[in-house]
């Protein structure tokens, strides 16, 4: 499986960025795919989840209501929208896909990650 992320850089506060992450060597309709984060000197940490059919999403509480992951399986494409952008959300963002189980359990990885794009937000 090959996970291709894009969009990063850097921003103010308040500001939106876009992530896109492309996937391959996989069906991709068949996949679930997420986002994860890890910021200096933290743990990578679950940020969104999205099934296969897109139907069912799974968002960490801290980015409810200013993240939003979507996908266009035309495009074998996962966005994540990020609008209201705070300095705590500094981080390498990294896209991911195999969760084991859906929904999946926010505090394990999943099994495959793609290079991450980094995100940063100033104040």
């Amino acid at each position: 499986v090959q996970l291709q992320a894009s969009g990063g850089g850097l921003v103010q506060t308040g500001h939106s960025l876009r992530l896109s992450c492309a996937a391959s060597g996989r069906t991709f309709s068949s996949m679930a795919l997420g986002w994860f984060r890890q910021a200096p000197g933290k743990e990578r940490e679950f940020v969104a989840g999205i099934n296969w059919s897109g139907y069912s999403t799974v968002t960490l509480d801290s980015v409810k209501g200013r993240f939003t992951i979507s996908r266009d399986n035309a495009k074998n494409t996962v966005y994540l929208q990020m609008n209201s952008l705070k300095p705590e959300d500094t981080a390498v963002y990294y896209c991911a896909t195999d969760p084991g189980t859906w929904p999946p359990n926010t505090a394990r990885g999943w099994r495959y990650y793609g290079q991450g794009t980094q995100v940063t937000v100033s104040s």
